[in-house]
């Protein structure tokens, strides 16, 4: 066993409302200049839907992620010899299309126009500066803004007769924000020719080296979430940051900071970096559930003893025992990781959301019932395309304890009593149903966001000195 500490994200999507505060922010400090105004290393996307880029999910377009070839895992987008024989034309790329060409306008033509008429303008290409035809862009499917014929290609209806969804009456959408997954088994570091990313060992964010990149772009393939995007401009690639430079001082990233429905949580936690193969390795099924096992119990003293003999900071590991991330995706098994069937372990959480309550999933005749929510609104078949491989079973058990909540704190408030038959048959007690009501609804800073400081240690002298205190020494290549 080698313990290894890993900065997590948590989205509570029950509670995301589509405002865009979190793209907007991270759009206006890391992507508001010249050459990657196509990019948005965080967006927030209305499913059902195809994504941004497009169709972005299905790795049968783009060879993303890593598939099991025997016992042994492989890089969709092929062999290294595969990879030299494409690095000067990768089939694989989105292209600009795909993404939605970036636009602005000539205002200086209707201040100098001349014509009679009151002139319009035309957009123009930020890229060709020449005028173009919108026909998609990046939040063309906001709130179901296109036609159901889009919509219905979206991945996640695998299995599921997405017809049956194309009627008002059946209509339902989603808020999915994406950002980059800071994965365990990241398949852009391995797929990089120029080895320019990397994933940093005191905190698990992945990064890459501006210095080291030539610009091949195998690395925008091989993610499958297409979270990196290619700097027309310099020449190279870049991505979400996870904000290490707020992290570092214990602040948490912009798009949390920013969040209107205080849906995002960070904290820190341990997992076992011996077994990451293994766990990318199992049946399709069961890749929830493998990823799960190797994140370890920050509580257990076994772990934090060879924890400690493997240079984890002791504020780490009192971190990782307070953090609200350990206590949703493990303790509770509310949160799974988005498409785990790409095999690359991420590290962004997601919630799932519960539908509205429809009439006829409640007894009339027994009204001491949780609604069934294998019938809910949301298809449980959807979300679990989405989060667990197609694996309803944890999803199910999720959903049913974050109503027997919902229902056991409405009927405290409202009517006064506390029937406690919905928690109990949700496995949950009134203490864990009354934390994880504060945790999901009613969290403060501090309950949210969990995040220890690096050491001061870990830095280089020079730059300490210089008042440059969020670059750790192998950074820099020392």
């Amino acid at each position: 066993m080698k313990v290894k500490t890993q900065f997590v994200m948590v989205l509570n999507l029950d509670k995301c409302i589509g405002c865009h505060a979190c793209s907007v922010t991270c759009k206006n400090v890391w992507t508001q200049r010249s050459g990657l105004e196509y990019a948005w290393f965080n967006n927030v996307e209305t499913k059902p839907g195809i994504g941004f880029p497009k169709n972005w999910e299905n790795q049968e377009r783009y060879k993303g992620g890593w598939e099991l070839s025997g016992q042994n895992l492989k890089l969709k987008s092929g062999s290294k010899l595969n990879t030299l024989l494409n690095i000067f034309f990768n089939p694989n790329l989105p292209t600009i299309e795909d993404y939605s060409e970036p636009f602005t306008f000539d205002y200086s033509y209707l201040k100098n126009s001349e014509e009679d008429i009151f002139p319009t303008l035309k957009p123009i290409s930020a890229i060709t500066h020449k005028e173009i035809e919108i026909k998609w862009g990046v939040n063309w499917e906001d709130d179901l803004g296109t036609t159901f014929e889009s919509r219905s290609k979206d991945y996640n209806f695998k299995d599921i007769d997405s017809s049956l969804y194309s009627s008002f009456e059946n209509t339902f959408m989603i808020y999915l924000p994406r950002l980059c997954e800071h994965c365990l088994n990241p398949a852009c570091v391995a797929s990089c020719p120029s080895g320019a990313i990397y994933k940093r060992d005191e905190d698990g964010i992945v990064l890459i080296d501006q210095n080291k990149c030539r610009g091949f772009r195998m690395c925008v393939s091989a993610c499958p979430y297409k979270k990196i995007y290619y700097n027309y401009k310099s020449g190279k690639s870049e991505k979400c940051i996870l904000c290490f430079p707020r992290l570092e001082v214990g602040k948490p990233t912009v798009c949390s900071e920013s969040c209107v429905g205080r849906i995002r949580y960070i904290g820190v936690l341990l997992y076992d970096r011996d077994r990451i193969k293994e766990a990318a390795s199992c049946d399709e099924k069961e890749l929830y559930r493998s990823q799960l096992s190797i994140i370890l119990d920050p509580n257990d003293e076994e772990v934090i003893s060879k924890a400690i003999e493997d240079g984890v900071p002791e504020n780490f590991l009192d971190a990782a025992k307070i953090s609200p991330v350990y206590k949703m995706i493990k303790e509770f098994q509310i949160a799974f990781p988005l498409h785990p069937e790409f095999r690359t372990l991420p590290m962004v959480y997601y919630i799932p959301p519960l539908s509205p309550i429809q009439s006829g999933l409640i007894s009339e005749s027994d009204e001491d019932v949780l609604p069934d929510v294998s019938k809910l609104r949301i298809p449980a078949k959807f979300l679990a395309n989405m989060l667990t491989a197609g694996d309803e079973g944890p999803i199910l058990e999720a959903l049913n304890k974050l109503l027997a909540i919902r229902i056991y704190n409405r009927n405290k408030i409202l009517y006064k009593d506390c029937n406690e038959g919905f928690l109990e048959r949700s496995n949950l007690t009134v203490s864990q149903a009354e934390y994880l009501y504060k945790l999901l609804a009613i969290a403060d800073y501090s309950d949210r966001f969990v995040i220890p400081t690096l050491h001061k240690e870990n830095y280089d002298d020079n730059y300490v000195k210089k008042g440059i205190v969020g670059f750790p020494k192998n950074d820099f290549g020392g």
